[in-house]
This record gives C-alpha cells, structure tokens and sequence, in this order.
C-alpha cells in the first residue's frame, strides 16, 4: 500500500507504505514513512518481508536515495527489515539503541524474574548511531527531532517534523498501546503521554493505523483511559484480593480471545505502577502469578 500523507503545506514530501503484516496487535499492518524528497529517511522499515524491501527500494526516483533509516523502537514488527534495506541503500540505521536500552532501574531490577514482554523484541538488532532526547537529524528538505517516549519499549522515540509527530506504538488512532513489562513501563508511558500533551501537534503520524488528526484530544482520551483502568483496578482491589487473570476478566469485557493476554499484560504493568505508589501489595513478590492486594 502506498499513500501521500504530508503534514503541511510547507512540509517535505510524507509517504506511507504499510506492510502486509496485519494481526489483532498491529491492525492493518506496520506503517513505513518516507520523508523528503531527494534524500529520503525510512521511519521504521518494518518486518522482514522481501515485498516489503521491494516496495520501499521501489520508492526513490531518479535523483533520489534512502540516506537514513530511523527504528523508533526495537520490535521486529518494526525493526527487522532494518539490516536489510540497509545492505541494500548503505544507508545507517538510527534509533535510540537496542531492545533493551532505555529500560526503567525497576524494570531493570524486575527483568530477571520476569517472562519477556511477549511483544516480539528484536534482541538482535543493534543501531549504527544512536538518537537521544533532542537531537536532530537532517536531510536536504527536512528536519526531525527525536523525542525520547519510555512505555511501550524503554528506547521507543517518537520523532519531530515541525509540528507534526511520528509518533511510533506510543500514540495510535486505532488501538491503545500495549505496555508489557518488563519490556513495558505504565510509569513511564504516562509520563511520556503527558510530556508529548504539554506541546502543540497539529498531527500524529503513528506505527499503525490511519494519521491522527486531533493529537491533542486523542492523548486526553488516552491518559482518562488508564486513569480509568487504575481507578477500576483499585476498587477491585479494595473489596477483596485478585489474581491477574480473574482481575483481567472483570475489568475486560467481552475481549477477543487473541487480545486476552495482552490485556493481562496491561493489567499487571498498572499493578506494578501501582506498588511503586505504595498503593497495592504484591503477594508474595511482583509477578504475574502473584495475588494482589489494595495497601
């Protein structure tokens, strides 16, 4: 699928190709965004699928080529075709770092009692430069920034184009973002939500589904969303103990069975923000298998 989709008038060229790899966690398929026009940047190459490297290779034109291939973060879903088109274009892949970089010293300390994320990691995957908080990369039309949004991945980047956001996993119009410790952090993710909702967007332009045209009420949205899982999560809590997966099923209802996991996923990353706040107990360590009670 191949689509314009630029921000602004004034704006480089913004093209969208979607990758043919759609599932209950990624909708219609991993969005890949070209932007500029004679030296291009790839935002997340996506799986690895050779139509897809065939689809992106097929972009540049005469005069143009891929200069920069930019991962906001390390799930294969998104990072995997990276050493790939970079092969192909000699251009250097750019991210914030591995799969691991970026996480929390309390995830950090949980990781190793804790199963993985379950959210297709890309542990091999390993930038040739690394993007940090504020900095900004260049082309011969464009400008981006990078954004530095802990949550969904600990090094997952958003990344600036004026006023319009590539906002990655973090922010979708379609679906809410799956926070999975230990490769997740609730803790973080609000407070990334929030960082991003203390600035003016005039458009998101995410990893997965269509662009989001009201930034600023889907984020309000969001941020009422979790508040509304923690408030439900507590007032379980408050008349007797839970297991995640029966605490899972009275806040989820009617949930896909594809979906359940995920859901308890989230369920237990708003239990462990929720012990760092001192306002539930984990019995008898934090776990997925722990019970749970209200302080």
């Amino acid at each position: 699928m191949g689509s314009r989709a630029g921000p602004g008038r004034s704006d480089p060229p913004v093209r969208l190709l979607r990758a043919a790899n759609p599932s209950p966690l990624t909708g219609t398929g991993t969005n890949t965004w070209l932007v500029g026009g004679s030296g291009l940047a790839v935002i997340d190459p996506g799986p690895d699928d050779p139509a897809h490297l065939a689809a992106i290779l097929s972009v540049p034109g005469p005069g143009q080529r891929i200069d920069r291939i930019i991962v906001t973060h390390a799930h294969r879903d998104h990072s995997a075709l990276a050493p790939r088109l970079a092969a192909a274009t000699g251009a250097p892949i750019v991210a914030f770092g591995g799969a691991l970089d970026g996480r929390s010293p309390l995830m950090t300390r949980l990781a190793g009692s804790l199963p993985d994320g379950g959210e297709g990691l890309d542990l091999a995957f390993t930038p040739d430069q690394h993007l940090a908080d504020g900095d900004t990369l260049t082309g011969p039309d464009w400008s981006l920034t990078a954004v530095h949004t802990p949550g969904h991945l600990g090094g997952h980047l958003c990344l600036a184009l004026g006023d319009t956001l590539f906002s990655g996993d973090h922010v979708m119009g379609w679906s809410t973002s799956i926070v999975s410790p230990p490769d997740g952090d609730m803790g973080a993710y609000m407070a990334s939500l929030h960082r991003l909702a203390a600035r003016n967007w005039q458009r998101f332009l995410p990893g997965h589904g269509e662009p989001v045209d009201d930034p600023a009420g889907r984020m309000a949205y969001l941020i009422a969303h979790r508040h509304q899982r923690e408030a439900q999560i507590l007032g379980a809590l408050t008349g007797a103990p839970w297991h995640i997966p029966a605490l899972t099923a009275r806040i989820y209802h009617d949930i896909p069975p594809p979906l359940l996991r995920a859901a308890e996923r989230n369920v237990f990353a708003h239990l462990i923000d929720l012990a760092s706040r001192n306002l539930v107990v984990a019995d008898p360590t934090l776990h997925p298998d722990a019970l749970f009670y209200r302080a």
